[in-house]
């Protein structure tokens, strides 16, 4: 008997089908990795960020009280070059953590440099799978404590329906660390993409897109949005890989925090804290004092989505979420919290922190100024990520000269708030 192959094939996908559109996408990974990387550069540099630094999932995660001496399995989730993956495997492994961390992504190109780049390093706790995170229910990888998911979910055709995949693999008290990018600080990204889908339609080669890009930028006039956004540099970075991602991409979106509240309350998950959590407090951005009040009796995420309107610049969102019904972030109330800085040295830090100078620092075009207390520079000196708050005070007090408790606990905080906002202390607890 004769077979016709051809008629039991399954027929092409649609234009805009999910599966034309995963392997459109696909496709653009596997030509441009994305963000460039050289594994030798493994030699001299750790490249850090947020989220999935060790330090932040203790704090918003396990309350500040994980113990490292225990397992911990972690899923990164479109690992693309290999950031999260290799900065949280390497710090897993220098705390001698008995870890496993599994890289997933659809690109073997990226994946090839992030094995190369956990190869420079010597890491053995990886392990790498090529596949959608779609496909995890089939891959049968179990359940895991802590999943990244960073720039993967806004490029699928169902975004929702990729972050309730990734609940059904979290282990009921784990959490999760992701990125979506934001709608008010990408304004023009849209218009600009849909320009360039009319004058070099999706399937048009890569370097002719490219072409067409870059020309049409360069004759913007100036009343475009795209132009007129200063916050947005991507395509200045003379990469064609960023320049594609960010006006060539097939299938992308962007959240405004209510409707990132809204997707991950439909997965299962509460939202636990925004990422840098200054600045999504409205007060960060004006100080007019009536405004200020009335804001602050407003809850944490209704006070997120004002200041996310307010500061109209947040391109990313990166927030923390869990499954877990209790709160699951480290508080300075306890005294037996020990503070950390995360990659900063104490001593130049507090060589800097002058009694009455303020902290100022430039959030994407906004001059961010902060008010410290009289005991700044001295209590971060103290901190050492050995002692705690009241260990501090006690170091502090055999010095002389120092207030009572209640101060010294309420201008810790005062520190606290401040440097927590910027994602420079976190606490943890003794195991």
């Amino acid at each position: 008997m004769s077979h016709d192959v051809t008629a039991g094939a399954p027929p092409a996908p649609a234009a805009n089908s999910p599966a034309k559109t995963d392997a459109t996408v696909r496709a653009q990974y596997e030509a441009m990795p994305y963000p460039p990387r050289d594994p030798a550069d493994e030699a001299r540099r750790l490249v850090v960020g947020t989220p999935s630094h060790v330090l932040e999932i203790n704090h918003y995660l396990c309350a500040g009280r994980r113990d490292f001496r225990q397992p911990l399995r972690a899923l990164i989730a479109g690992g693309g070059t290999g950031d999260a993956c290799i900065m949280l495997a390497q710090q897993l492994q220098d705390l001698k953590c008995p870890a496993e961390v599994v890289y997933l992504d659809i690109s073997e190109a990226s994946r090839a440099i992030a094995e190369a780049r956990a190869q420079a390093r010597g890491l053995r706790n990886v392990r790498f799978h090529t596949a959608s995170l779609l496909d995890l229910p089939s891959l049968a990888l179990g359940q895991f404590d802590y999943i990244d998911c960073t720039g993967v979910l806004h490029h699928l055709p169902d975004p929702q329906a990729g972050l309730d995949t990734l609940a059904d693999s979290l282990a009921p008290e784990g959490g999760m660390g992701l990125m979506l990018y934001g709608e008010y600080g990408r304004s023009g990204v849209y218009p600009m993409q849909d320009l360039l889908r009319t004058l070099s339609p999706i399937g048009t080669a890569p370097a002719e897109r490219l072409a067409m890009a870059k020309r049409l930028i360069r004759f913007l006039p100036p009343t475009n949005l795209f132009r007129r956004n200063t916050f947005l540099n991507d395509h200045l970075s003379g990469n064609d890989a960023a320049l594609y991602d960010l006006l060539l991409h097939s299938q992308d979106r962007a959240y405004t925090v209510p409707q990132i509240v809204d997707m991950t309350k439909r997965a299962g998950l509460r939202l636990v804290a925004f990422m840098e959590p200054m600045r999504y407090e409205p007060t960060t951005y004006m100080s007019d004092p009536q405004i200020g009040r009335d804001i602050a009796t407003l809850p944490f995420l209704e006070r997120a989505a004002f200041a996310e309107r307010l500061a109209s610049n947040l391109r990313t969102h990166v927030f923390y979420a869990t499954k877990a019904g209790y709160d699951t972030v480290a508080r300075p109330e306890d005294t037996s919290a020990i503070p950390v800085l995360r990659e900063m040295d104490a001593a130049a830090l507090a060589q800097g922190l002058r009694p009455g100078t303020p902290l100022v620092a430039n959030l994407d075009g906004f001059p961010w100024r902060a008010q410290l207390p009289p005991l700044a520079s001295a209590i971060v000196s103290q901190i050492d990520g050995r002692k705690s708050i009241a260990e501090i005070y006690t170091s502090m007090a055999m010095r002389g000269g120092l207030p009572v408790w209640d101060e010294f606990q309420q201008q810790f905080e005062q520190v606290y708030v401040v440097l927590n906002g910027i994602n420079h202390m976190l606490l943890r607890f003794r195991s």
